[in-house]
């Protein structure tokens, strides 16, 4: 007999707009792109991302350091609401909220998919170690990065030892 099929996960059969809290803060896969700066060109208005963390990202694991309370703390800090996710271009490519609100899955080192958040850091996904603090940093100018804005590349297989094929003998 074969088992019932698995529900779908609830990010495929829920709309953003009909999540729940836990289910919405659990789409945040924690790469800290987010939290870098960003500077618009007032001519072009193209966004141009640096490698500068809000003063409240631990940049080595890219975790807030006072969540709740970060609205107090920082007066620019952003919540995303599912309305506001398709106005956002700064956003990543690979975000969560971005990729369900444009119809896309979600990306196959997501943790949700994984199952563990160190995914995020293994597919290079993560800002941890490529920023800095913007107590330490200085003028955003001089931090101007690409990497932010791009895709993710897909994790890199482990390599395998290599193996050799042993033949049973017969006596």
């Amino acid at each position: 007999m074969t088992p019932p099929p698995s529900p779908a996960p609830f990010w495929e059969t829920t709309p953003l707009t009909e999540m729940t809290t836990a289910e919405w803060e659990s789409l945040c896969d924690g790469c800290g792109r987010c939290c870098l700066h960003k500077l618009r060109d007032e001519e072009t208005d193209e966004v141009h991302y640096t490698s500068v963390a809000c003063r409240l990202l631990d940049v080595a694991t890219c975790r807030c350091t006072d969540y709740p309370q970060r609205h107090k703390k920082v007066q620019d800090c952003i919540t995303l609401t599912p309305e506001m996710v398709p106005e956002l271009d700064w956003l990543p490519p690979d975000c969560a909220y971005r990729r369900l609100s444009e119809g896309r899955p979600l990306p196959e080192w997501h943790p949700l998919i994984t199952g563990t958040p160190e995914s995020v850091m293994d597919s290079g996904a993560s800002a941890a170690g490529r920023c800095i603090s913007e107590r330490q940093a200085g003028a955003l100018e001089n931090y101007l990065v690409g990497w932010p804005g791009l895709p993710t590349k897909k994790p890199r297989a482990q390599k395998r030892p290599p193996v050799r094929h042993i033949r049973a003998s017969t006596p």
